[in-house]
């Protein structure tokens, strides 16, 4: 797009962002996505109740410049695995509503600017898609990977970079004074408000653009040097055919990325490594085919064993839901695996872990055998079985439990499994197996 045309379409940008229409359009998607109120204790409900009152006064605030956006409210949320704390910011509803209207207005403007390689917060681009291009990379013959992790991204994004190179490209003074605004608001934590001087706030329906806005700078960077690479917010692979070519690139990524976008790349986490070993959007490229990445898998056998707890005072029926209510999500974003026995491995760990609930909530042997024999064993393998002496997870996977609750069984009460023998890859054999570790 030419500069012309760019600056051509944003004579009225601040005018069509202070728009009733554009507000209260942007108030739809922040009611749609839900989320907790800010520092003034103001619902999206309660919001609504006198919307329009509230757009009103919100437009007329901006564009007499006596808009001053509230404090975000701070929370901390634990990483994944115990790895440390994510800090995370709650503006206002009326501060959202704001941001989503620039976002709106901005994203049109500036998303066909961005690289194809990015995939992160993009209208027509998602985690498959990223996966899916690493895949083809590596087919190519590129299985070295440069992994870049960027230590506490989002809290360290430089204030005035971002705004100049928006300048770039945003014409409109106002808009751009409106961002810096909004980048400046102040973060509440236990009372006490304190001012940034860097970063956005992760919580803000404007900050995934704005991140990508920073980092598109890397995206021309590499592009400019002829490497492949695949990003996704600021998880970014770069792959090469050697591991010296990798160590050379990871130098002068790590060197452009500090010294140029004044970032800090967290050097324990960021490596260089073949593709099997990388975990990218918690995939990984084996032989190059998509997999569940090994660290993935161990999460979600977590999540089950904590779905399936011991002394619960939840029924059979109650865990069933909650475990439905995890995994359908869980197994459909890991469906895009090549090797579907993964998803097959975590169903029949959630089934042998309510075999043995139901093992042990038999009091007495006696009663165990009775409930086999009511589910079509015999009593004498029944009974075999019961008073063989083992204990409750070792009789969960003998041949009579398995039998009486059988994956049917377990079907008719988890509604219909992701992974079923008519919705396999024509290519699928149940006896492929590949070592994850």
């Amino acid at each position: 797009m030419k500069d012309v045309d760019l600056f051509s379409c944003q004579q009225s940008l601040f005018e069509r962002i202070c728009s009733i229409e554009e507000l209260t359009d942007a108030f739809r998607l922040v009611r749609r996505n839900g989320g907790a109120p800010g520092v003034d204790g103001v619902t999206i409900k309660e919001f609504e109740t006198r919307l329009s009152k509230e757009l009103e006064q919100l437009k007329k605030d901006i564009e007499s410049w006596n808009y001053e956006p509230s404090p975000v409210r701070r929370v901390e949320i634990p990483k994944p695995g115990g790895a440390g704390i994510r800090l995370l910011g709650i503006p206002t509803i009326r501060d959202r509503v704001l941001h989503t209207a620039i976002k709106a207005v901005l994203e049109p403007i500036l998303d066909p600017l961005f690289s194809k390689n990015s995939y992160g917060f993009r209208p027509t681009k998602n985690q498959r898609q990223a996966v899916e291009a690493a895949q083809q990379i590596v087919k190519s013959g590129k299985e070295w990977i440069v992994d870049i992790d960027l230590s506490k991204f989002f809290d360290r994004i430089h204030h005035d970079r971002l705004i100049g190179r928006l300048g770039k490209f945003i014409d409109d003074k106002r808009v751009l004074r409106l961002i810096g605004l909004s980048l400046r608001s102040g973060i509440m934590s236990e009372g006490v408000v304190t001012t940034p001087t860097e970063g956005s706030v992760q919580g803000s329906p404007l900050s995934p653009l704005l991140s990508n806005v920073v980092l598109d700078e890397l995206d021309k960077e590499l592009e400019s040097r002829g490497l492949e690479f695949c990003r996704f917010a600021d998880d970014c692979n770069i792959f090469v055919r050697s591991e010296a070519a990798a160590g050379r690139v990871m130098k002068s990524t790590v060197k452009f990325i500090e010294n140029r976008l004044k970032l800090v790349v967290n050097r324990e986490k960021s490596k260089v490594a073949l593709s099997k070993v990388v975990k990218f959007l918690g995939m990984t490229i084996v032989a190059c085919t998509i997999a569940i990445s090994p660290n993935s898998m161990l999460k979600a056998m977590d999540k089950v064993k904590e779905l399936t707890l011991r002394g619960t005072s939840l029924n059979m029926e109650q865990t069933i839901e909650k475990i439905n209510s995890w995994y359908v999500g869980w197994a459909s974003y890991y469906s895009m695996t090549q090797y579907p026995y993964q998803l097959a491995k975590i169903e029949a760990h959630a089934r042998r872990r309510l075999r043995a609930r139901i093992v042990a909530q038999q009091k007495k042997k006696r009663h165990l055998v009775n409930k086999l024999v009511e589910r079509g064993i015999s009593r004498k393998t029944a009974a075999g079985t019961v008073y063989s002496n083992k204990g409750r997870w070792a009789l969960s996977y003998s041949w009579a439990v398995r039998n009486a609750f059988n994956n049917r069984w377990f079907t008719h009460r988890m509604g219909q499994k992701i992974v079923s023998n008519r919705n396999l890859p024509h290519w699928f054999n149940p006896k492929t197996r590949v070592n994850f570790t």
